[in-house]
């Protein structure tokens, strides 16, 4: 039981993290059917550039409270990466609107290699050690089950972006013009919706997401580099396509299921495999998962079949 109990912290730890990310895959692909598989490198774009902002701070103002200075480095990570998100959807993919499917995907493949090499520019290849602001001594709740306040941070700190998010596409203009765009935005604009503005609003949400899951990711796991976010976007793309891509719920839903897998899959590995795995194969149980969904249900959990109109 005890096993059990602390493989579920972990799980929906990192699931919390992967269904940030997967929101941002799903939105982008639910008003332009862009798998934007760039979107993966601003979880490390964000996570550098909290680090760098972090170190410059101990420097110039050592005394101050780890939790000012976790906020300063959120504030500089989050614009960060949204203008990086903006820029990206400007000049990399809004001429490529109309082009074949497989040229904004090539595009995106491309603006994943030239992050990360400018990022191996800036940051070097090295693995950097991140500062742990917040306290990583376990508490225990429960007799064996262990839970640090970085985890706790994570999961409080993900269930009410998700809340938000939810509030903003359902019950704000901007959530409604984001809807009307997504279900046909030559329409939408006909309606009045400025839909270039609302598609660039789509990616700076989904860039902000992506950097507050880089800081998260990097305090749980206390390293951050320049390859840090492609399999953390990996991962996270086969949770939106797990719950059913273009669905915010589904993303939500993946990220979660896909993490709990994950962690008991790594607990309870070597069990299931006669002591020939452990847990450093665990990233098989998120392809696994990913070839069984396109083989069985395409349209995820939460997706629904759609056709072509008359």
């Amino acid at each position: 039981m005890e096993t059990l109990l602390q493989q579920l912290i972990n799980g929906l730890t990192i699931g919390s993290v992967y269904a940030l990310v997967a929101l941002g895959y799903t939105m982008v692909y639910g008003i332009l059917g862009l798998i934007n598989f760039a979107h993966g490198d601003l979880v490390m774009v964000g996570a550098l550039s909290a680090l760098q902002t972090m170190m410059f701070l101990m420097g110039v103002a050592p005394g101050m409270s780890p939790i000012a200075m976790l906020t300063l480095a959120l504030l500089v990570a989050m614009p960060v990466c949204m203008m990086l998100g903006f820029t990206m959807e400007r000049l990399a993919y809004r001429r490529l609107r109309n082009a074949p499917r497989l040229a904004p995907l090539i595009t995106a493949i491309g603006m994943s290699f030239l992050l990360q090499t400018i990022a191996m520019i800036l940051w070097g290849r090295s693995y950097h050690t991140f500062p742990q602001l917040i306290s990583t001594t376990p508490l225990q709740p429960i007799a064996g089950v262990f839970i640090t306040p970085v985890q706790i941070a994570i999961l409080i700190t993900s269930a009410l972006i998700m809340v938000a998010l939810i509030l903003l596409v359902t019950r704000t203009r901007v959530g409604r013009a984001m809807r009307a765009t997504a279900e046909n935005h030559k329409v939408a604009s006909l309606m009045g919706v400025d839909t270039n503005a609302v598609i660039a609003m789509t990616f700076v949400v989904g860039a902000a997401l992506a950097a507050v899951a880089g800081v998260m990711f990097a305090s749980n796991y206390g390293i951050a580099h320049y390859g840090m976010g492609f399999m953390p976007g990996l991962k996270a793309f086969t949770a939106a396509v797990l719950g059913g891509i273009g669905n915010l719920g589904g993303a939500m839903l993946g990220g979660i299921t896909l993490g709990l897998v994950e962690s008991f899959g790594a607990g309870y590995i070597e069990d299931l495999s006669f002591g020939f795995l452990n847990s450093s194969y665990q990233d098989i149980f998120a392809f696994i998962i990913l070839g069984l969904v396109l083989i069985f249900r395409p349209t995820g959990l939460l997706g629904e079949r759609v056709s072509d109109r008359a």
